[in-house]
């Protein structure tokens, strides 16, 4: 025989065990559980089994549960779930890669029919094609403007119509058209909100980032902290090598325009003075194009050579040899 617990008794119970979770774990996620059912919930709980735990409870109980950890343990970073304990929302406790969990937890996203009241998450759309509803059943569709034929029998749809907007609530007459129409547009599960890592909360869209969006992003702050380092004149890490290439570029043009002069400047001056270095620096390079053009055009001719062979021998066979 089964003692059932009081109230007080609960929460007892409830303390401790999130009080061991809060002990166990440093990674969490904060899903929202609205329109979730028992059933459903129980899959997500046998899915994550190994390494995860799913929570629920109401906020107040678990607010007053971590602030109670937080000093009997002095462990504040579990202070940074609080603001964030808003509305029908779960917590999942984890040990393994958090981006790993929370895939897991969308494949359990059930299909639900749109009831009356409810707002909807998304845009309905119901798809133009044939309904295999007959012809007295025409009243649904001209209430909701909804362009429709006869054919063979049975009301079909001419063209798509946007049912339902997101947003808004879905009235009798859109639940009931769906409903005999099959569609079920909805679809829930556990929808993570926030993710803590010791300490750290941020977006679930993080986990989305892989290791080129990081580069990309960590390349776009080192330009952009350069860009700044460059226009204040202040020195940096990553603006030095560009500041002492600005630095000797003016040095090299003072000398350049004035009688001063440092070594690496008089190569620059005796170029400046007899342009004809220039030419002979080129040299090599047109000889090496000449070289290539030259080895190109004799490995034509011998190929040119060939091809002219076989005529020749066409002709003494045929008998029209012009030395006969």
């Amino acid at each position: 025989m089964t003692v059932k617990l009081s109230k007080a008794e609960k929460k007892v119970v409830y303390d401790k065990k999130l009080c061991g979770l809060l002990d166990e774990y440093s990674k969490v996620l904060i899903a929202v559980a609205d329109n979730v059912g028992s059933n459903q919930l129980q899959n997500i709980r046998k899915g994550l089994r190994g390494d995860s735990i799913v929570l629920m409870g109401k906020n107040t109980l678990i607010r007053r549960c971590i602030r109670i950890h937080a000093e009997k343990t002095g462990n504040k970073n579990y202070l940074n779930l609080l603001p964030l304990l808003v509305g029908n929302v779960g917590l999942i406790f984890t040990k393994g890669d958090l981006k790993e969990v929370s895939e897991e937890v969308a494949k359990y996203k059930v299909g639900a029919p749109a009831r009356v009241g409810l707002v909807a998450p998304i845009d309905v759309v119901v798809p133009p094609g044939n309904t295999g509803l007959d012809p007295s059943q025409t009243s649904f569709f001209q209430v909701l403007n909804i362009p429709t034929k006869i054919n063979k029998g049975t009301v079909e749809i001419i063209t798509p119509v946007e049912l339902i907007k997101k947003g808004e609530k879905v009235g009798s007459s859109e639940a009931a058209l769906l409903a005999k129409l099959g569609i079920r547009p909805f679809s829930y599960g556990l929808v993570i909100l926030s993710v803590y890592d010791n300490g750290s909360v941020f977006s679930p869209e993080v986990l989305d980032l892989t290791e080129d969006d990081l580069i990309e992003k960590f390349a776009a702050g080192v330009s952009m902290v350069t860009s700044l380092s460059l226009a204040i004149s202040y020195p940096t890490l990553v603006a030095a090598p560009h500041m002492f290439i600005n630095a000797y570029k003016n040095v090299l043009a003072v000398a350049i325009a004035t009688e001063y002069s440092f070594p690496h400047a008089e190569k620059v001056k005796e170029y400046l003075k007899d342009p004809s270095k220039f030419a002979v620096a080129a040299a090599p390079v047109v000889a090496e194009d000449a070289a290539a053009a030259s080895a190109s055009a004799s490995s034509a001719a011998p190929a040119e050579e060939k091809k002219e062979e076989p005529a020749e021998e066409s002709d003494d066979d045929m008998g029209f040899s012009l030395f006969d």
